[in-house]
Order: C-alpha cells, then sequence, then structure tokens
C-alpha cells in the first residue's frame, strides 16, 4: 500500500481511529486513578579489590572485580542479604521475597559500579530499605569473600551515593502514561482501520470496480443523506453537485458507442438497495431538460416504486400491455411539463420472467423506441432474479448501478457475469453513494453554492414539505 492509500484509509475510517485513540486515553487515565503512587530511592556501590603496585596485578583484579560485579548484583536480592534488612525495617511478617519484588540492581557497562532502586508506596519506607541496604549488603559481600583463617576480604564495597528518595512519585506518571495511551491508541486505531479497509470487500471507488472488470465507469454519483426525502434531485434541486453528477451521466451516456447509439437502456443493479431506481429517475429527468422525448418504464415487476418517485398513478402500466388489457397509449403518463413520459408497472404478476422475455415485451419496446429518443427501464437486481439480464439481451445495452460501500465486488462480477452468459451488452457502471471525497475525484462545479447554501435550500424543502 503507498502513502496515499493510507491518507484515503485515514479520511474514510477518522471516526474509527478517533474512538480508539480515546478510550485508550480513557484507560490510561483509569489506570493514572486506580494504580497506587510509588516512590523510588536510590543507592550505588563501588567494587573495588586489594591494591597493588604491579600493573599486572592492578590489571587482574580489575578484571576479577568487573566478572564478579555481575555476581554481586544478583546477591543483591537473596535471602543472605535481605534478612538483616527485613530485621530493621520490617514490618513483622514481612519476607526477604517481598523485600526483593521492590529492589532492582543494574551494572553500567564497562564499569564496577552497582546501581540499586527501590520502589515502594511509601517514600519514607524505600529510603529505609536502600539506607539498610547500604549497610548490609558490603558486610555479606566481606563475609563471602573473605578467606579460610580469619583474614579479611580482597573484595572491598564502598557506599558512592547514600540512599535518596525522589519526591515525586515515578508511576504513575500521567503526562507520560497519557501520552503513551494517545500514542498506543493511534497505533491501534490506524491498524483496526487497515484491517477492515482489507476484510471490506464492499466497493468504495472507481479502482474497486476495476479489480473486477475493465468496463467504463461513466458515471459517479454523490452521497446525499438528504436523497431518501427528495429522490428527485434534478428537479428538487437542479444546481445541487449531486445535480450536476446526473448530467454528466447523461453527457457519458451519449457517448458510449456514439456510432451506434442504443436508444433503449436497461439499468439495474446487483442487490436491491443500490439506488438504481433513484438513479434513472434522475437520469430521464436530465435527458428530458436538454428536450430528448424520454420514456421511463418501470420494469420492476417485483417490487415496483418507480411511481412513487415520480408521483404519478399505477393503477394500469407495463403489465396490462403484455396480456393485452391495455393499449401502450392508455398507460403512458406525461411528467408535468417536461418531455418525459412514464409507464408504471401495473398489477404485479406471477411470471414476470416469463412477461419480460416474451415476443410482446419485444413489439413494445420497438414501439416505444420508434416514439422516443430514449428509453430508460428500471429493472429488478440482477442476482436476486434474472429479469434485468433477460431485458438486456432485449435492449441496446445495460447500465449496471453500483451502491458504495453496499455491493460487493464479488457480486458486482457475478451481475456482470450474468448478464454476459445470456450475451447481453454492458454499456457501463455508474457508482452511486460515493462519499464527498471519492466524488470529488471526478469534479464538481458548484456555479458558486457554498455548503451553507445547499444546507439552506435542504432546510427549505423539508419545511415545504412538511407544508
Amino acid at each position: 500500500m503507498e502513502l496515499s492509500d493510507y491518507l484515503s484509509i485515514f479520511r474514510k475510517r477518522w471516526r474509527l481511529i478517533l474512538l480508539t485513540c480515546v478510550l485508550a486515553v480513557a484507560a490510561a487515565a483509569i489506570y493514572i486513578l486506580a494504580s497506587p503512587k510509588k516512590y523510588e530511592s536510590s543507592t550505588q556501590f563501588f567494587i573495588s579489590t586489594s591494591g597493588s603496585n604491579d600493573s599486572g596485578q592492578l590489571l587482574q583484579g580489575n578484571t576479577f572485580t568487573q566478572e564478579r560485579v555481575k555476581t554481586y548484583s544478583q546477591l543483591l536480592t537473596t535471602p543472605i542479604v535481605l534478612a538483616p534488612v527485613v530485621a530493621e525495617v520490617g514490618p513483622a511478617g514481612t519476607t526477604p521475597e517481598q523485600i526483593a519484588k521492590t529492589i532492582s540492581a543494574s551494572v553500567p557497562p564497562d564499569t564496577v559500579l552497582i546501581d540499586v532502586s527501590v520502589v515502594d508506596v511509601d517514600p519514607v519506607r524505600a529510603t529505609r530499605i536502600a539506607d539498610s541496604l547500604s549497610r548490609s549488603f558490603p558486610m555479606t559481600v566481606n563475609t563471602l569473600e573473605s578467606v579460610s583463617g580469619g583474614s579479611s576480604s580482597s573484595v572491598k564495597v564502598t557506599v558512592v551515593q547514600p540512599a535518596t528518595t525522589e519526591p515525586t512519585p515515578v508511576s504513575p506518571k500521567p503526562v507520560r502514561d497519557l501520552t503513551l495511551g494517545l500514542l498506543f491508541g493511534l497505533i491501534l486505531g490506524l491498524g483496526l482501520a487497515v484491517l477492515r479497509d482489507i476484510l471490506d470487500t464492499t466497493v468504495k471507488s472507481e479502482r474497486d470496480v476495476k479489480a473486477v472488470s475493465e468496463r467504463t465507469v461513466i458515471g459517479a454519483i454523490p452521497f446525499d443523506a438528504d436523497a431518501q426525502d427528495h429522490p428527485l434531485i434534478v428537479q428538487a434541486d437542479p444546481r445541487s453537485p449531486r445535480a450536476e453528477a446526473f448530467r454528466s451521466l447523461r453527457t457519458n451516456l451519449r457517448f458510449v458507442d456514439a456510432a451506434n447509439h442504443p436508444r433503449s437502456v436497461v439499468v439495474t443493479s446487483s442487490t436491491q438497495g443500490e439506488g438504481k431506481s433513484t438513479t434513472v429517475a434522475n437520469l430521464a429527468l436530465a435527458l428530458a431538460e436538454v428536450g430528448s422525448r424520454v420514456c421511463l418504464v418501470d420494469a420492476d415487476l417485483r417490487r415496483p416504486r418507480l411511481l412513487n418517485y415520480m408521483g404519478l398513478e399505477g393503477s394500469i402500466g407495463l403489465t396490462d400491455v403484455l396480456i393485452y388489457r391495455a393499449d401502450l397509449t392508455e398507460v403512458l403518463q406525461p411528467f408535468g411539463h417536461t418531455t418525459l413520459t412514464v409507464m408504471g408497472a401495473g398489477q404485479i404478476p406471477p411470471n414476470p420472467s416469463e412477461l419480460l422475455g416474451s415476443k410482446t415485451m419485444i413489439d413494445t419496446l420497438r414501439e416505444l423506441e420508434a416514439r422516443f429518443d430514449h428509453v430508460l427501464i428500471d429493472a429488478p437486481p440482477l442476482l436476486p432474479v434474472t429479469d434485468a439480464a433477460i431485458l438486456s439481451t432485449l435492449v441496446g445495452g445495460a447500465i449496471v448501478v453500483v451502491g458504495a460501500g453496499i455491493a460487493t465486488r464479488e457480486q458486482l462480477r457475478k451481475a456482470l457475469e450474468s448478464i454476459d452468459a445470456v450475451r447481453g451488452r454492458t454499456l457501463g457502471i455508474v457508482i452511486n453513494r460515493l462519499p464527498r471525497t471519492e466524488a470529488s475525484m471526478y469534479g464538481e462545479y458548484r456555479y458558486g453554492h457554498t455548503q451553507a447554501n445547499n444546507r439552506v435550500r435542504r432546510k427549505r424543502r423539508r419545511e415545504s414539505a412538511r407544508l
């Protein structure tokens, strides 16, 4: 992954990263409040051997001392050293093992020094343990290193730094712990964001579409939270960025196979909820804006919704024409003062696939193509049923709408394969519900509109709807 990929993930998953950071800092704060304060007392010992004027003996003694120091640092936490400390410091019932847990010793490289620290919740007790240790340890070493016959030890332990205790606690440290919590939360949040992005197989951008198919992306429609209340954005807010995206789709559709431009197009999707019906309705309005004669057909004979979006009556429609119960002219409804004509689905039949693949349907489509410049057909999703795949063989081609964050790459692949399997033609792919950051890559021309103006217009539309 490149840096741009991580930046893109950060923009998309910033809420997850922020939440992880907040939780990590909160956990650090709880740790700080719940942990007892601990204080550190330190002392230092210097290890030497008996003196000599011979340089060879001095070198030998120095090597002996450095090797011995490592052993002495471990000796500091043994009962033989700590028993006198327990007897002096107490309290009653304390064991050398308990005192040993509070003591740590280290040897600076290439030295004969031993740094000793004692950490305890009571600063006075920490000082007393370190002070008692500075007396017990030299005596123990002197005893252990004394040769037989009572002669004095050749090793001398000197306290070069008396026991001193820092007035501020060494643990917890609020600034350090909160900073570490924030850094841990940031790293964990970024890791979770990257992992979620890797595991998320939904189509989110044109790059994801290209990973599935080389078919052209002919439209990118930005996400609008207000789309449910105002699906016909080309009519409700014609100068909004989303309306402009549908006009771009209109332009791109005109250049699809310009030499043999299809007059009839089926618009479908992989699964439900990807916005195919609102897409085809707005595309029809955008085509009608430039004076084209457009017929919009609701061929979703299972869950028709198009007339609800258009605000038209749907007692009769396509199914009535296909079973010869109504004439084509009787089911065509003009939409306002535009060049758009709408045909509803009619009554839901028990055999939608058979009706849509019938000769009557072919004849109906040919007649509509003769009457109108563009015939747009809203069809059911490709994966649940075969209706859209059947229609793709009867018209000039199919447009597949992909809902960003809804359809997976595998679902899109299977949907396109279902069209190929019946030798249908896919004219292009429209990515719907794109986040603003992704949609901006395709360009937006706002006619001087600001986001504040857009919010005002949405508020006015909601108020007018309530009235």
